[in-house]
């Protein structure tokens, strides 16, 4: 395999997490007897550019289907962290009434809404119908379609230009990341801003978190990799912030290289600080895999003993995170029988592989666990705060990542 962005050949493994079926496949009781489809879930790192990359196995078509189960608005946490992002940026850049916003993989429209309360005309791009429709249900404009160049190429000739392209999680999940950016590019307008964020790599090493690792991830980001995919499509990064989202995110704003937005210190900032830690050292990803298993060893241990003693054990979250985690485990509901998920289409389905059924919060009042594992780490503290009231009856809350800890 070459790499998606310089076309370098690949030879240095960063993680091998075996076979695993895309994470948010999540099944119906009715093909739990059917084969299931798994796709080596192995990543890479390119030596030349340092964009870190999953095996090109699996395809977008077959990740982002039209009844993709996962709905932004589920978590009250994002939608907070959404609309701080639409008052800063609003202010910042001094969206009015005649500016033009354009978010890429807008979901259920969780953001876009509050740019279209305040009379900020915008428009949603979108590839999964389920989502795509729920957006429109309130009242949020979307296009269902995946976004490349063509469709950027096709906006800026309809007069469709923006003044802001807007991207959460999405940059990850694109498989041709450089046809991607080339379509922001032709989208904006010539002092137009795109931002962008998305889970930081330094992160993810520095906190283990490999359970981050999943099919719809293409790829596994740092400044430099962005700096330079930014470059080659003529756009240029001119500021970054650090957010605490995922488990530690970057927002990178970027614009057409000519342009009239100064850099900010922070981008020369934080690209030697990603030096310096080693994203651009092969050692760095060599040493990865050990890590990893020591934190699957660890939780399996964990359930093995609750098992033993005779303590029962949930899940909470239904999230891409936790199916990793628990398919390169090997958990099935012997040691896990439940996990409890808040969103409505994933309640009476399914995990992909492990089979652990999907019910609603309300099961774990009625048989509180003595252990509910919290999958998504990321909301750890907002999931307790919705349960407290397990925690006062003697439940205990456990994270696997980024090593186990029961609370």
């Amino acid at each position: 395999m070459k790499c998606r962005h310089c076309n370098t050949e690949l030879e240095l493994e960063f993680l091998d997490l075996g076979n695993a079926p895309p994470s948010n496949a999540y099944l119906k009781y009715d093909d739990l007897r059917k084969p299931e489809i798994t796709y080596p879930l192995r990543i890479l790192t390119c030596t030349n550019c340092w964009l870190v990359q999953t095996e090109d196995y699996a395809k977008a078509d077959a990740l982002f289907s039209e009844d993709y189960a996962y709905f932004s608005s589920t978590s009250k946490g994002w939608l907070k962290h959404a609309a701080a992002y639409c008052e800063m940026i609003t202010k910042r850049l001094g969206l009015t009434a005649d500016s033009f916003v354009v978010e890429l993989a807008s979901n259920d429209g969780y953001l876009l809404k509050n740019f279209v309360a305040n009379g900020v005309p915008c428009l949603g791009i979108e590839p999964t119908k389920s989502t795509a429709e729920a957006a429109k249900a309130i009242g949020v404009p979307v296009r269902q379609q995946f976004f490349g160049k063509a469709v950027g190429e096709e906006m800026a000739n309809a007069g469709e230009k923006a003044d802001l392209v807007l991207g959460n999680n999405v940059y990850a999940h694109v498989p041709d990341i450089n046809d991607f950016t080339q379509g922001v590019a032709a989208l904006l307008k010539p002092n137009g801003v795109v931002t962008f964020e998305f889970p930081h790599l330094m992160q993810l090493i520095a906190q283990n978190q490999f359970d981050t690792v999943y099919h719809e991830h293409f790829s596994y980001l740092s400044l430099c990799a962005v700096t330079s995919i930014f470059e080659a499509a003529g756009l240029r990064v001119f500021d970054v912030e650090e957010l605490p989202t995922h488990g530690g995110s970057l927002r990178v704003y970027g614009c057409i290289t000519g342009a009239d937005h100064t850099k900010t210190n922070a981008v020369d900032k934080l690209l030697l600080a990603e030096k310096k830690i080693g994203l651009q050292t092969e050692e760095t990803y060599k040493t990865f895999q050990a890590k990893a298993d020591a934190v699957k060893d660890e939780f399996v241990r964990f359930l093995l003993d609750a098992k033993a003693n005779g303590k029962s054990v949930a899940g909470y979250g239904a999230a891409a995170k936790g199916n990793t985690l628990m398919n390169y485990a090997g958990i099935r509901p012997d040691l896990m029988p439940f996990v409890c998920d808040a969103a409505d289409a994933k309640i009476g389905q399914y995990l992909p592989a492990s089979h652990i059924p999907i019910l609603a919060p309300a099961t774990l009042k009625e048989r509180r666990p003595d252990y509910l594992v919290i999958l998504p780490w990321n909301i750890a503290e907002e999931v307790m705060k919705q349960n407290a009231d397990l925690a006062a009856k003697g439940t205990k809350f456990v994270t696997a990542v980024p090593s186990l800890k029961v609370i």
